[in-house]
């Protein structure tokens, strides 16, 4: 049994200042305003366009994201619909494998420190399901049979891609207090990550 923190990996070195000259021409359109655009007027311009509410704008550029993280999260992540997912399967995926060093792996709960009673008994349970899992796998059970036994917790990989528009949405309501805490650990990561990497569309979400 293995068990791990979440993490995200941003797919494809996109650049944040390209970004955002592409956001700025398709908004400058809008007001026929494409002789106003410098070398540095982007930032400005798309600042502009936050503050009015304009922010059909930033649909034209996209972000793909590689979450690691368990599949009770991927449950909530794939409620936003305009975006697009590909996840790994617990239907085809053998655990018992050697690719997958023939365990489980479980994303570790944020909020159970590991000297607490109740993530022995959640670390008890992992361990439960995980010899369920594989003794049915040995038993003969296809993958999608014994999957039958795996938890939320179960790590999973999840590749998604959302527009500009789309992303500020996310963080907005995936940090906010009431978001579950593991859904909040991991967009308040991803939003740090991306204030960092694209300048100015995402300055004004707070958590």
């Amino acid at each position: 049994m293995n068990i791990i923190k979440p993490s995200y990996e941003i797919i494809g070195s996109p650049d944040g200042q390209a970004i955002l000259r592409t956001i700025e021409l398709c908004g400058r359109v809008c007001y026929k305003s494409e002789d106003r655009i410098t070398d540095d007027s982007a930032a400005n311009f798309i600042s502009m366009i936050l503050k009015s509410g304009h922010e059909s704008v930033l649909e034209h550029e996209k972000i793909t994201v590689r979450v690691i993280c368990d599949r009770g999260v991927t449950h909530e992540i794939v409620r936003h619909r305009i975006a697009s997912y590909s996840q790994e399967s617990t239907r085809y995926c053998n655990y018992a494998k050697d690719k997958f060093g023939s365990e489980l792996t479980f994303i570790k709960p944020c909020y159970f420190e590991e000297d607490d009673d109740r993530y022995t008994l959640w670390k008890n349970a992992m361990a439960d399901a995980e010899r369920s899992y594989f003794a049915l796998i040995e038993a003969g059970a296809k993958p999608e049979e014994a999957r039958g036994v795996l938890p939320n917790a179960v790590k999973t990989e999840l590749m998604m891609t959302m527009n500009m528009r789309e992303w500020r949405h996310f963080f907005r309501l995936r940090t906010a207090g009431r978001a579950h805490p593991q859904m909040r650990e991991l967009a308040c990561m991803m939003l740090d990550g991306f204030k960092e990497r694209f300048p100015v569309l995402f300055d004004d979400i707070t958590y």
